[in-house]
């Protein structure tokens, strides 16, 4: 008979979200009190991700966590995991001695966001359009940030699945003779657009010079955040026609992963860039080409759209699994390591 504890995990637990900028941790001390305060470091303050650890938890909190949950861009292969963005590397049997840990388990980033979904409370969902959520039924999540997350969610068996993938780098292309215009002039990698190379921080900055060039234009900001700051304010065309585009492709590939997953369970949008443009996303013009699906558009009509507003979604997720790894069906062969 299957031992029904082999799941847990030792308390206190630490949780980490790494992004290529930031490293966000809390401590989960125990299943009743939840996700304690988090701590964010940049990463560019420490040389190694250990060195992060020790001074955002063990000394400033006086913790000695005993196992951690690591959620990190990319996918996770062998003892020796690299990040994407920045130069540290993950080493789990290492952190046995640096740290004191003696279970250690790393998943990829938008599995997290995966799992918050079903753990954040309604108010920190911002539903655009669609009626209500299934329960039980397929869900998706997907963020723009510095590249582009999508991740599955299934429930089977009583176990919430989530299915990470490399759904940014799908091709996307153009719909409209204004788009003709426009993405000749969006840079490729290898001859593809791809989602990110729209949909991400360098996607927007990507597809306003592409705006300008088309138009004519001298492409005046260098920055995502002046780009969308320009857009919102209305004091710049060519910016708010990159968001509009921006926000169109959006909804276009959020409907595409709503067809794939047929997920009546919603779709749901995370990250920073989704929460700063929130007025814009409910302009219309994410849910018409979220909805301009034929022929399955009353499909479409249905399925919600939410936009999560939780500033640290990827927490909430992993402390979620921290203190209920049964509730969740994650596949942890060659990512857990225990001492």
């Amino acid at each position: 008979m299957a031992n029904p504890d082999a799941d847990a995990f030792e308390f206190p637990i630490l949780i980490g979200d790494i992004g290529g900028t930031n490293a966000r941790f809390a401590v989960v001390m125990d299943a009743a009190s939840g996700v304690g305060e988090p701590q964010i470091v940049k990463t560019a303050d420490f040389a190694t991700i250990d060195d992060a650890i020790r001074a955002a938890v063990v000394d400033r909190l006086s913790v000695q966590p005993r196992s951690a949950i690591l959620a990190v861009a990319g996918p996770v292969n062998g003892d020796e995991i690299p990040l994407t963005n920045c130069p540290w590397v993950v080493r789990p049997k290492d952190m046995f001695g640096t740290l004191g840990l003696g279970d250690v388990v790393v998943l990829n980033d938008f599995e997290a966001q995966a799992l918050a979904v079903v753990a954040l409370e309604d108010t920190f969902l911002e539903q655009i359009g669609g009626g209500q959520s299934q329960l039980d039924a397929p869900r998706v999540v997907l963020g723009a940030g510095t590249g582009l997350g999508v991740a599955g969610l299934i429930h089977f068996h009583g176990k919430w699945i989530p299915i990470p993938g490399e759904g940014g780098h799908m091709d996307i292309g153009p719909r409209t003779p204004r788009e003709l215009e426009i993405f000749p002039h969006i840079e490729r990698i290898e001859g593809r657009v791809s989602g990110e190379e729209i949909l991400s921080g360098r996607g927007l900055v990507n597809t306003y010079r592409a705006v300008a060039t088309a138009s004519g234009e001298a492409a005046r900001f260098v920055q995502p955040a002046e780009i969308s700051r320009a857009a919102l304010d209305r004091t710049d065309a060519v910016a708010e026609e990159a968001l509009d585009l921006f926000i169109t492709c959006l909804g276009r590939t959020a409907g595409d992963l709503a067809l794939v997953f047929k997920s009546r369970g919603g779709v749901f949008i995370t990250g920073g860039i989704a929460q700063k443009i929130l007025p814009a996303l409910k302009s219309g013009k994410f849910r018409a080409a979220f909805e301009d699906k034929a022929p399955h558009r009353e499909m479409m009509v249905s399925i919600p759209a939410y936009v999560i507003t939780h500033p640290l979604a990827a927490l909430v997720g992993l402390g979620a699994y921290a203190c209920e790894p049964g509730r969740f069906g994650l596949e942890t062969e060659g990512r857990r390591w225990r001492g």
